[in-house]
């Protein structure tokens, strides 16, 4: 299976003067858009504020909460359950919105007649069963099936509604992308491809497929995600230790105000307030 620049990371930097307060925020590579606009935003009123911003998965943003290398984690799934024991209660889990994970095809796999899959037949397709557009209707063209690294929450967030459980392998996958912009660029350049996405990064040469079957497929509109009738839905979170500072605190506040929400909906995603 090769793997396709695993070690890229968005990063972002809002400085100001040395010797003040600098917040570092890391994780989900869907939450990193939206944490970015906050925090240009947010420093028009906080010039001594230094925000820098990285990326590296839902896993990356838990796992520097816990290793306290990081003010904020950002998480673009659920926690576990070991998580969960593992922050003991010293991190608040904070939503600040709501998406779908799209299941993207290229541009070529659309029109050339998919536009909808049940569960079981994506899940056929990842588990190696189904290798060719035409048996689904589609091109007469290998299926290239583009995975996601184990730490990223979109996988998890995938893996779960699709294969059963979050950990399972996707044996039909010859490629694994790391970031959201990695699995989109995979997509856009191939004309075989199907692969996972956030609803917010789908364009014209990354479309996306109704789940479900003939007259009862459901697209991944933020309207179905609002009344949950798309199977997979997840919720965008931040992660703030209990003893953050004032100034982290008044940055996630910011986030969940009339002016961080707008942001929210300028990412394309769901807001929760």
């Amino acid at each position: 299976m090769r793997r396709f620049a695993a070690g890229v990371l968005f990063a972002a930097l809002f400085a100001s003067p040395a010797f003040a307060e600098t917040i570092h925020i890391a994780g989900s590579t869907t939450v990193l858009p939206v944490v970015a606009m906050a925090a240009k935003a947010f420093r028009k009123n906080h010039p001594g504020l230094t925000l820098t911003i990285s990326g590296g998965g839902s896993g990356v943003g838990i796992g520097s909460i816990l290793q306290r290398s990081a003010q904020i984690g950002m998480a673009s799934r659920a926690l576990t359950k070991t998580e969960v024991q593992k922050l003991a209660g010293n991190a608040d889990v904070i939503p600040i919105a709501r998406d779908a994970v799209a299941v993207a095809v290229s541009k070529a796999v659309y029109v050339g007649g998919v536009h909808r899959l049940s569960l079981a037949r994506i899940a056929d397709i990842y588990r190696g069963k189904t290798r060719n557009w035409k048996a689904l209707g589609g091109p007469d063209a290998p299926i290239l099936v583009i995975d996601k690294e184990m730490s990223r929450g979109t996988r998890h967030v995938f893996a779960k509604a699709v294969l059963g459980n979050e950990t399972a392998r996707a044996s039909g996958a010859t490629i694994v992308a790391g970031s959201n912009n990695e699995e989109r660029t995979l997509i856009a350049q191939s004309d075989k491809a199907i692969g996972m996405l956030s609803n917010a990064w789908l364009n014209d040469a990354v479309r996306a497929i109704a789940i479900g079957e003939a007259g009862h497929a459901i697209l991944p509109t933020l309207e179905h995600v609002r009344n949950g009738s798309y199977p997979i839905r997840r919720t965008l979170n931040l992660l703030v230790p209990k003893n953050a500072s004032p100034k982290t605190r008044a940055f996630v506040a910011f986030l969940l105000s009339v002016e961080g929400q707008r942001l929210v909906v300028q990412s394309g995603y769901l807001p929760v307030r």
